[in-house]
């Protein structure tokens, strides 16, 4: 590893945190970029340097390429919400689009040799037999997946015209949070179907909600190819160090390759939670696909990654030890 820091844009949120706490602890210094709009502070657990400013903030952002001379970023910094992005697709575009590519404009002027962006599997919209693999057909259908995709553009060019490597890694439904529950998700009014059952169980929501029961699945509710955001974060880790050995440019899924229902989570839920909350039952919502499971062999065929929370139980277990800590913060 060479001795100029990483930089992790959006270091504050859920899963940026969860990479800077393990590039900690792997003994890589890190430089946090966060405006703080989702994320919190005392989610640094090392206090890793933090230069709170928005990557729309080009000279702040300048300043900190001068200072540090990053060769390696990590680019977290992004808006997530799909509703939001159907209402507000410009705030998408904006700061999802706009701001990767003011970042990679700096990236290119400074010299940095490895970028790992954070991708997700909305950029695929509704596969047909609901499995996604790296080479499925793009077709997003909300304007997050399409300044997702868009990023994805716009950095596999720029690698190609200059000195740059690069993986795009795509997440599935990402959960859970670090196993000693210090950080985990925050953000409010979350629509995280783990988070909302488990804020469910504790009184905080009047109950969880099934949206569609009627999908051709086994038991007609959607199902998710859910990771850990542990072994997400350390698939970052894996392709920091498949990019630091050489490796090419590439996009890789990140996920176990099987899925679990709406009704299967909410049972598992009440099940490690001990409370049997209300369940509701919904009209579909439009866009949701039936299934969406990850093809994921390409990651550990190239960098040898494996997950070490593979458990749908151990996901739960884990997310509903962080949300019952929160709960008392």
């Amino acid at each position: 590893m060479d001795k100029n820091p990483v930089l992790v844009t959006g270091g504050c949120g859920y899963i940026g945190s969860h990479v800077v706490r393990q590039l900690a602890e792997a003994g890589i210094r890190v430089v946090v970029y966060d405006n703080l709009s989702t994320g919190f502070r005392d989610a640094l657990l090392n206090n890793e340097e933090l230069i709170v400013a928005d990557l729309g903030d080009h000279d702040r952002l300048e300043a900190a390429f001068k200072k540090y001379n990053f060769k390696t970023v990590l680019h977290f910094a992004a808006n997530i919400v799909v509703p939001e992005s159907v209402e507000n697709p410009l705030k998408y575009y904006g700061n999802n689009t706009r701001n990767t590519l003011g970042l990679l404009e700096k990236s290119i002027k400074f010299g940095v040799e490895r970028f790992i962006f954070s991708s997700t599997a909305a950029v695929y919209g509704i596969p047909e037999t609901g499995v996604a693999a790296e080479d499925t057909a793009l077709a997003p259908i909300n304007p997050y997946g399409s300044s997702k995709l868009m990023s994805e553009w716009m950095l596999r060019d720029t690698a190609t015209a200059h000195n740059m490597k690069y993986v795009a890694l795509r997440y599935f439904n990402v959960a859970g949070a670090d196993p000693s529950a210090r950080i985990g998700q925050r953000t409010p009014e979350a629509t995280h179907l783990i988070k909302v059952a488990c804020q469910a169980a504790l009184g905080q929501r009047p109950q969880a909600a099934i949206f569609g029961t009627d999908y051709p699945t086994p038991d007609g509710t959607g199902v998710r190819d859910y990771i850990h955001v542990e072994d997400l974060a350390s698939a970052h880790l894996a392709a920091l160090d498949y990019l630091q050995k050489g490796g090419n440019s590439t996009v890789m899924n990140v996920g176990y390759g099987k899925g679990s229902s709406v009704r299967e989570v909410l049972a598992m839920v009440k099940e490690v939670s001990g409370v049997d909350f209300p369940v509701v039952e919904d009209e579909r919502r439009a866009g949701d696909p039936a299934s969406l499971i990850a093809l994921s062999e390409r990651i550990g065929a190239l960098t040898g990654w494996q997950p070490k929370y593979n458990s749908l139980r151990t996901i739960v277990e884990h997310a509903w030890q962080w949300e019952s800590r929160l709960a008392e913060m």
